[in-house]
């Protein structure tokens, strides 16, 4: 074989190892959790209760059936819903239904649940006062200041007696819908992830079930929570696995699913967070 030919043949040989090496970092690069038929499922999850549930309860369930469950852990609210329409994760579990179709609306998306999972009663915890029956007039309550949880929040103090509430505020209540407070009590709005660290700056804080939980608080440490037989909790306030339409009948996260609405996942409910945290099915 002439020098001319061998030269183009490793001319070539090499153009062929250089394009295979290059869709092999293509490869590399690529979310496993996108591909058809992958055997990993990446979920967005806030820490407590929702990513102990899919490390501790779901991973192994879903390990049995060839499933690698990929937990990456948020601590805020948007991000998850943001990452899940990217294609950056294939669903989330943090939020609930409310909270949903007022993110969907306010954003313009059209992420879908694909099942009720579990619900965290929200409580009214003690800060610089500990009697909300004889609540101080001029007290400060400090609320979640997100859409959702805000009127979750007004309805819980209304249900206690502290305010009134309009007839037509529901759970889309601000404080502007209150209408009667004959204890002139003040409200501080802040962000909901950030209400267990300034307890002890208020007479009392009304705390989401996930952040209580992250911050060491159990409902047994309330001194007022929602009933966790209402409908409105359980239709509004059910924790759910979130995907895009195109996701919605995955087998990855039917399989999710179904291994977090059974009887043993309500036993281990049960066990490990008591009432704080219960079963939405």
């Amino acid at each position: 074989m002439s020098q001319n030919v061998t030269r183009r043949t490793l001319l070539a040989s090499a153009a062929l190892l250089a394009t295979s090496a290059l869709a092999a970092c293509a490869g590399s690069g690529a979310k496993g959790s996108d591909e058809p038929g992958s055997s990993t499922l990446t979920v967005a999850a806030s820490p407590s209760p929702h990513a102990e549930i899919l490390n501790d309860f779901a991973a192994p369930i879903l390990a049995e059936q060839g499933i690698t469950l990929d937990v990456r852990e948020y601590t805020d609210y948007i991000l998850p819903n943001q990452d899940t329409t990217s294609g950056e994760v294939d669903c989330n579990y943090f939020q609930h239904l409310n909270y949903l179709s007022n993110y969907n609306e306010e954003n313009g998306t059209d992420l879908v649940s694909v099942g009720k999972i579990h619900f965290e009663p929200m409580g009214v915890f003690a800060g610089r006062s500990s009697d909300l029956a004889n609540i101080a007039d001029g007290a400060t309550i400090a609320i979640p200041n997100d859409a959702t949880n805000e009127g979750r929040a007004l309805l819980l103090l209304q249900d206690q007696g502290v305010i009134k509430l309009s007839d037509d505020a529901g759970i889309t209540a601000t404080p502007n819908d209150i209408v009667d407070n004959p204890h002139n009590v003040k409200f501080v709005e802040q962000e909901a992830a950030v209400l267990p660290s300034t307890l002890a700056d208020a007479d009392f804080s009304v705390i989401n079930g996930n952040y209580a939980i992250d911050a060491g608080l159990t409902l047994a440490d309330a001194v007022a929570q929602e009933s966790a037989d209402s409908d409105v909790i359980k239709n509004e306030y059910a924790n759910v696995i979130v995907t895009t339409p195109d996701k919605a009948e995955d087998s990855r996260i039917a399989a999710l699913v179904a291994a977090l609405t059974t009887d043993d996942f309500k036993a281990y409910l049960a066990d490990t967070f008591g009432d704080a945290v219960q079963a939405a099915f």
